[in-house]
């Protein structure tokens, strides 16, 4: 029942439309489970259907739990601090929906975060697997230190690094000295994609070739379970460019590029196949077109009963910083 209400909401059909074509597909199957050439083609859909969701994964992006950086005007890229109750809460939240892979930033505060999830999911439990290239922005020799959100007219660069004090660089390829821009940032994350997703979509097409015909018993194993679910728990920065990359191996992805302003834990999914038509190998270096289709945006409702970690309250510089690490675009300050 889980794969027949994905395919009604893939393909907006009237689910008992497809529960009415049951009976008839009962009718046209062999007894070495395959279905009859003469088949109505309703059925031969019914199937057709079917064998496409089983194609399908699904892909949890989660910011990491709010750490004690994150109420505080510094730059925390691979800087690591303690978490809040968040990362618990989130895991609770997420127990009843099942998970088969889990991918983590090395990161202290994404690690732990991934932990939760994990330790909250029914046996057998998801594996867990670092990869560096879900760490977040590097900042470089700025690591640890204040940051202010525009530069004073009357003190360099130069002096302002003196102080250890580090104005916001706006583009994309600006960077600190030691550190990464968003554009090396947006490099790296197509990497992480190659290596934490493409590759459970190549497995799901070499079990499920283009072309071929599922017999009743393969249908019975694809629809029986929620089929590959893959958590991936990093930064705000870093997800909203692992989004861009995923989006951009979709021809017909949505406009908006970005999907940045992640609350700490919160969490955007997304369902992913490969485009109908495709013939021939996945290259994993070369993958072929996909099909994303987003289901969820920043989901947050298990943070309505946690506390923040306590502090003062916010001023307009530390609702920018939220803002920025969960992965907003800053717009440029307008010269006085």
């Amino acid at each position: 029942m889980t794969y027949l209400y994905q395919i009604d909401k893939i393909n907006k059909f009237p689910l008992a439309s497809y529960l009415e074509t049951i009976t008839v597909a009962i009718k046209s199957i062999t007894k070495d489970g395959r279905v009859l050439p003469s088949a109505p083609r309703s059925v031969q859909g019914f199937f057709d259907q079917l064998l496409s969701v089983s194609r399908m994964i699904t892909v949890t992006f989660i910011r990491h739990g709010q750490s004690e950086d994150n109420v505080k005007n510094i730059w925390a890229g691979w800087k690591d601090s303690p978490l809040s109750e968040h990362a618990n809460a989130l895991g609770q939240s997420l127990a009843s929906t099942r998970i088969t892979h889990i991918y983590a930033s090395p990161l202290q505060r994404a690690y732990t975060t991934a932990q939760y999830v994990q330790h909250y999911q029914r046996a057998p439990k998801p594996p867990l697997t670092t990869n560096p290239h879900l760490r977040e922005q590097h900042f470089g020799i700025a690591e640890g230190h204040p940051w202010v959100l525009q530069q004073p007219e009357d003190v360099s660069v130069e002096e302002l690094y003196e102080q250890k004090i580090f104005p916001v660089l706006y583009g994309r390829e600006a960077k600190y000295p030691g550190a990464e821009s968003l554009d090396e940032l947006a490099q790296r994350t197509e990497i992480a994609i190659r290596e934490c997703v493409l590759p459970h979509l190549q497995q799901q097409r070499s079990l499920h070739p283009e072309g071929a015909q599922m017999s009743v018993q393969e249908e019975g194993e694809c629809g029986s379970g929620d089929g590959v679910h893959v958590a991936i728990a990093s930064h705000g920065l870093c997800i909203a460019e692992l989004i861009s990359a995923l989006l951009k191996l979709d021809p017909h992805a949505p406009t908006m590029s970005r999907f940045g302003g992640l609350s700490n834990t919160a969490w955007t999914r997304m369902n992913v196949r490969i485009r109908e038509g495709h013939q021939g190998p996945f290259d994993l270096s070369n993958p072929p077109p996909l099909e994303v289709i987003v289901t969820h945006t920043k989901e947050r409702d298990h943070l309505k009963s946690v506390n923040d970690i306590p502090h003062v309250e916010l001023d307009a510089a530390s609702v920018e910083a939220r803002a920025f690490f969960g992965g907003e675009s800053l717009s440029v300050p307008q010269s006085k």
